[in-house]
């Protein structure tokens, strides 16, 4: 299996946003270097859990500063883009990396940030599936024509292509069935969220709706059956069990509750109710207890690890490196002790 990473690049208390661009691109640069896969980029508006809501700006860093690692979105929100300008803007990440971008795509969890934008989230499913049906044509097509309901282009030149033919590939990240079939049915790439038992049917989900499909619309080699299916895992590596949950206890404690930033800002105890619902523990110990957090030695960490691919069926980790209020250089030791002694058992399952 292979492993990427996910960020959300939150907000710190106090750190300068300069400075933690400069650390988060360091931390990107080293990933490349190690022999990750991928890095994955969220997309939020309006809360301190993401400070990259403009997420091509900073890929463009990436593609820049890096050589193998590849990167993209997990997701691009497309409610709240123009189809034209996104296809522009994926073309010309996909030259600036030389063909190593990856394109996730969703519709956006919480309807609050939808909301700042103008856009309902009980409109925004159908909003996106006409968003994301126009994006195809404009990345496959020499003129743009879509005739939807919330998109309407007609004779629009595209002589912006990306490198990858006839495009980068299309991720989804789903932690409901609904979805995760669609993107099977679609023949995307894949990666699920929440506890295993939470992860589990919406993956199989996936897999059954991508198996009558008859493959990936894109498959790629280095994933046996040529799609990737990942799961997110937030983890931590020390030197022992209790140091990696002594330091990864108040960093996902502060990740948590930029989770739950938005949420509280606007008074709601029900977020499944609202549909901003946030798939974790209320600490630390209760999203360790439910498997989203892993925290330990090298050969702890594997374990865990090893025992959720063979319960979920995946062949790739999406694994949340660098979160909450982690300091750069325990980062970066947690990251080289997963690279060196953890990724390569893994690469072996």
């Amino acid at each position: 299996m292979k492993v990427g990473i996910f960020d959300h690049i939150e907000k710190p208390a106090t750190k300068p946003m300069a400075q933690l661009f400069d650390e988060r691109l360091e931390f990107a640069a080293r990933a490349d270097e190690l022999g990750f896969w991928c890095m994955h980029l969220a997309e939020h508006h309006c809360t301190p859990l993401n400070t990259v809501p403009v997420p091509g700006v900073y890929m463009g860093a990436l593609a820049r500063i890096t050589r193998r690692l590849r990167f993209g979105t997990l997701c691009y929100l497309l409610p709240l883009y123009s189809p034209l300008r996104l296809c522009e803007e994926i073309s010309m990440l996909d030259h600036l990396s030389r063909g190593r971008l990856e394109v996730g795509v969703g519709r956006g969890v919480s309807p609050f940030e939808l909301g700042y934008h103008r856009v309902d989230h009980a409109d925004s499913r159908n909003i996106f599936f006409d968003a994301y049906d126009c994006l195809v044509k404009a990345l496959t097509s020499e003129t743009l024509n879509h005739d939807g309901k919330y998109y309407k282009y007609a004779d629009v030149p595209m002589p912006m292509k990306p490198l990858q033919a006839p495009h980068p590939a299309f991720w989804y990240g789903s932690s409901n069935t609904i979805g995760a079939k669609w993107a099977g049915e679609q023949g995307m790439h894949f990666a699920a969220n929440g506890a295993t038992a939470y992860a589990k049917p919406n993956i199989d989900a996936y897999k059954e709706a991508l198996a009558a499909r008859g493959g990936p619309a894109q498959p790629k080699a280095e994933f046996s059956g040529g799609a990737a299916i990942g799961v997110l895992r937030h983890i931590f590596v020390a030197d022992t069990d209790a140091e990696a949950r002594r330091i990864m206890k108040p960093a996902m404690e502060h990740h948590l509750a930029s989770l739950n930033w938005i949420r509280s800002l606007n008074k709601i105890s029900d977020f499944d109710r609202r549909g901003a619902n946030v798939h974790r523990g209320v600490d630390f110990e209760a999203t360790e207890a439910n498997g989203m957090a892993i925290a330990g030695s090298p050969e702890t960490v594997y374990r865990k690890l090893e025992a959720q691919v063979g319960e979920l069926g995946v062949n790739y980790l999406v694994a949340y490196l660098f979160f909450g209020n982690l300091s750069l250089t325990d980062a970066l030791r947690s990251q080289q002790l997963f690279a060196r002694e953890v990724m390569p058992r893994l690469a072996k399952l």
